[in-house]
């Protein structure tokens, strides 16, 4: 699978983009899966951020899944609370939490009820590029969306979205892969930065991607 970037769109290019979105966007029972089946199969779909009349987008190039059963780095694992219970709703929920003064955004997946989701590690930037550079003040282009903190800040991803339903096509959605990544080109290892259950081989990554976070090793 080969990523070329492509550049913003402007007003015009803006409402083509988004009258073609109708057809591609992700349906819930897309979302209604294991989440290490989800986490696989959301690799090179396109996530797309409407916000204040600014379209940004990218492709999903590392995911990560957490499971609702014996998996003690998932939110999920401590039961529902106030700030975890959008991971007990319907598939295709997206679970948005703050982490250092800045947000992570999830996909809940499975059952209703589960509590499980996939984590958005990276994404490759497509679309409003140039917005992308001014909200995160101006980083090296490969870092512009990098791992999920970053990506958040990049397309305007923040907690208000938590909770929001991404089927619906309005402020942020997910379009189904224009060429799906091939089983030999995915990647899988242990998930970054957990403190527990870190022997669980749950991150999925397009195998090569320069845009996938993380160390050299695990890319």
């Amino acid at each position: 699978m080969i990523l070329v970037d492509r550049p913003g769109l402007g007003s015009v290019g803006m409402a083509r983009s988004v009258a073609m979105a109708s057809s591609a966007i992700l349906a819930r029972q897309f979302y209604e899966k294991p989440a290490p089946e989800l986490a696989r199969q959301l690799l090179g779909t396109r996530l797309v951020s409407l916000h204040e009349g600014q379209l940004t987008s990218g492709l999903i190039v590392e995911t990560e899944a957490y499971l609702p059963r014996h998996d003690t780095a998932c939110h999920a694992a401590r039961g529902s609370t106030p700030g975890n219970q959008s991971m007990f709703g319907v598939a295709g929920l997206s679970y948005v939490y703050p982490i250092h003064a800045k947000y992570c955004f999830n996909v809940v997946a499975g059952r209703e009820g589960e509590g499980t989701a996939v984590l958005i590690r990276a994404v490759q930037p497509i679309d409003g590029i140039a917005i992308m550079i001014q909200r995160r003040g101006n980083p090296r282009p490969l870092d512009l969306c990098r791992g999920p903190a970053r990506l958040c800040q990049a397309l305007a991803i923040e907690r208000s979205l938590d909770d929001h339903d991404l089927t619906v096509g309005q402020r942020l959605w997910i379009e189904s892969a224009r060429q799906p990544v091939a089983d030999d080109q995915i990647r899988n290892t242990e998930r970054i930065g957990v403190t527990s259950a870190e022997h669980l081989l749950l991150r999925y990554t397009v195998a090569g991607c320069r845009y996938v976070s993380g160390p050299v090793r695990l890319r």
